[in-house]
């Protein structure tokens, strides 16, 4: 395992659309030292969740730190070409922040309820809904995959902010407590 320099924003590899990972690679000695890269980058950048191309590499994987479940330990999630499919209109939102948008932090309605469908690091087919912030982090790692941004998804850019104020100051209204909208 290596750490990867993360792109940021400006970057155009993050507007890209990455690749579908064929599913006979994914036990590949490439997909798998991609994983455990992601692993290792992840982590030392104390981020919550990764999508390859963040680390340059313009595949549909995404790795992410999977502690959702109420009474249960933490667990690392491999979520490889991953399909969402929203199963509500409700939204929510959460502040966001991103490796590749360092400094920043926002806020960003979501559908709060969504399936998703996809393969593990073994190369099973993995399917469950998530619901909440966790729905939220799914959806901001699976944009990536997608060329987009959180802030592409931000509807009032005045509930954007360096991350040090954002917490002096916007989160007091947004921060862990989701705002509900639609029906």
């Amino acid at each position: 395992m290596a750490l990867r320099k993360v792109a940021v924003m400006g970057n155009p590899i993050l507007r890209e659309v990455a690749a579908p990972v064929p599913v006979k690679e994914i036990a590949s000695e490439r997909i798998q030292t991609l994983i455990g890269d992601m692993v290792e980058t992840m982590f030392e950048y104390d981020g919550r969740g990764l999508a390859a191309p963040q680390i340059h590499e313009s595949l549909q994987v995404v790795v992410m730190l999977w502690d959702f479940d109420a009474g249960k330990e933490a667990y690392l999630k491999v979520l490889i070409n991953p399909e969402i499919e929203f199963l509500t209109q409700k939204t929510s939102t959460y502040a966001e922040g991103c490796l590749s948008v360092p400094g920043l932090t926002g806020d960003v309605s979501r559908p709060n309820h969504i399936r998703v469908k996809a393969y593990n690091e073994k190369g099973e087919k993995t399917e469950f809904e998530a619901q909440g912030f966790a729905a939220t982090v799914i959806q901001h790692e699976c944009d990536h995959l997608i060329g987009k941004l959180y802030l592409d998804r931000m509807k009032d850019l005045k509930r954007l902010g360096f991350s040090k104020e954002y917490g002096r100051f916007l989160a007091q209204e947004t921060t862990r407590n989701p705002r509900p909208e639609g029906d």
